[in-house]
């Protein structure tokens, strides 16, 4: 048995998708019935506009109405705003903004698109924590963002006092071993990768930020507290019962968040279809969804 490590917002988070009417529009109410089934089912808090919420394709006020409807449903549940950009200055500015929204922390990506160097990345952050008075992570997704932030420059961002962890969906073990052995204990680390999460948990990851919750919350979960709990072969279990479902959840042709909301959908919980560029899945992933949720249990 082992001691779970300090995980600021609790052990599992979910990355939530954002609803949508058949008009495009955001389904606000929609939204905060999802919260609360999160929470629900294993869900210790909830992160909001983040990459599985389409915030590419959400407005600045659509993004501080959902933190606002969110916080207040998830009551003392720890609700995490992405407010990340490519641009510090912006980002300041909206993570000011969305402090006074409730929210308990802010998720910062690494900006996108322009490749800032690694100094560019230890300035960008530094800076918009030092504006706000809320807890920040960190989230470096370099499949999707096209610049990796090293175990170093992590180093360096957490002595930053509002800086308190990061996402990590790099994918490198042995980055994330460094990113371990160069900070504090209390730095926390999250696996921003479920198909990961288990392999991370030795190497001192708190928890998860999760899409996989979204249908699986409490087998996932129970992953976890398995593995602190001592008990490797019911977490080995879960986590191979689960990887198909992961597996479907991020197709090798990048279609996330379309296959999470099919999942949902599939499970009684339409939260409606996606805004261009992405599009819904297709009948023959549809069928693969249903498949791979039937054999897990899912269904």
């Amino acid at each position: 048995m082992s001691i779970p490590p300090i995980a600021p917002f609790g052990p599992l988070l979910t990355a939530m998708v954002t609803p949508f009417h058949p008009d495009g529009k955001v389904n606000f109410e929609r939204a905060e019935e999802l919260a609360l089934r999160l929470l629900e089912s294993g869900s210790s808090g909830l992160i909001v506009s983040g990459t599985t919420g389409e915030s590419p394709t959400l407005t600045p006020d659509e993004k501080l109405e959902l933190y606002r409807r969110v916080k207040i449903v998830a009551k003392d549940a720890p609700v995490i705003a992405n407010t990340g950009d490519n641009e510090t200055a912006f980002s300041v500015e909206f993570s000011k903004m969305a402090v006074q929204t409730g929210v308990n922390g802010l998720l910062l990506v690494v900006p996108y698109y322009n490749k800032p160097s690694q100094e560019g990345l230890f300035r960008h952050f530094k800076t918009i924590a030092e504006s706000v008075e809320l807890p920040c992570l960190l989230y470096n997704v370099p499949g999707r963002t096209g610049r990796n932030m090293t175990a170093q420059t992590h180093a360096r961002l957490s002595l930053v006092e509002n800086i308190i962890g990061t996402k990590e969906a790099s994918g490198d073990l042995v980055q994330i071993g460094h990113i371990r052995a160069q900070t504090d204990e209390n730095f926390a680390i999250y696996s921003g990768d479920d198909a990961a999460t288990l392999p991370m948990l030795p190497l001192g990851c708190c928890g998860c930020i999760s899409v996989v919750s979204h249908i699986a919350g409490k087998p996932f979960r129970a992953m976890m507290d398995a593995f602190w709990s001592g008990d490797m072969k019911t977490a080995r279990d879960l986590h191979l019962r689960l990887l198909p479902v992961i597996e479907a959840l991020f197709p090798a042709n990048g279609a996330s968040p379309a296959p999470v909301k099919t999942a949902l959908a599939l499970q009684g919980f339409p939260c409606g279809g996606l805004r261009l560029p992405l599009v819904e899945s297709d009948a023959d992933e549809i069928e693969t969804m249903k498949r791979v949720l039937a054999t897990a249990g899912l269904l």
